[in-house]
């Protein structure tokens, strides 16, 4: 699933279909050049998030920053976890926003830590920041960054999603949701 360069990077890209392939193939070279997204990709969900949406999350995270993007979330658990590792882990960067005035709580595979002190107010600097969102799994948190979001006119895809959103994208599952993400992030 990453495009970083190297045996295991390209094994893993094998598992998506095609399509997707090509299109994370393209957005890592414009990834390269000075067309690229600045701003990073939100991927939201909750802390205590399953074992299907941690998976989704990781791989989703592990493309887009094998491909060049950095991953920005809550920085704590569940859905938040699974994509700072699979960003990490795909030789790319995890920033996570966290609601306290501390660290002590951030996941271990944060590149970067961003302690606010703001509680769930927090939600809106991930929300701003991220070019587009990917929610996968949904609790209130979640809701709210999807809604904030939308109103300000950013691309947000759900998948596992429990309440439709106007506006929101849903995915039928990880291949369609990387999918439907690309599509965005190359338009």
């Amino acid at each position: 699933m990453s495009l970083r360069e190297g045996a295991n990077a390209m094994q893993a890209i094998e598992t998506w279909p095609a399509p997707v392939v090509q299109a994370l193939q393209h957005l890592a070279l414009k990834q390269k050049g000075p067309g690229r997204h600045r701003q990073p990709v939100a991927v939201i969900g909750p802390g205590d998030a399953g074992e299907a949406e941690c998976a989704a999350a990781y791989a989703v995270a592990h493309a887009l920053a094998g491909a060049g993007m950095a991953v920005i979330c809550g920085g704590r658990g569940g859905v938040m976890a699974a994509a700072s590792r699979g960003a990490t882990e795909a030789g790319g960067i995890a920033v996570g926003i966290l609601p306290e005035d501390d660290d002590s709580q951030a996941n271990e595979w944060l590149s970067v830590a961003v302690p606010t002190g703001m509680g769930e107010m927090r939600n809106a600097i991930i929300a701003r920041a991220g070019v587009c969102l990917v929610a996968i799994g949904s609790n209130m948190g979640t809701l709210s960054e999807m809604a904030m979001g939308l109103k300000w006119g950013k691309p947000v895809f759900v998948l596992y999603g429990g309440v439709e959103l106007p506006g929101a994208v849903p995915a039928s599952g990880v291949d369609d949701l990387l999918d439907k993400v690309l599509e965005s992030l190359l338009g």
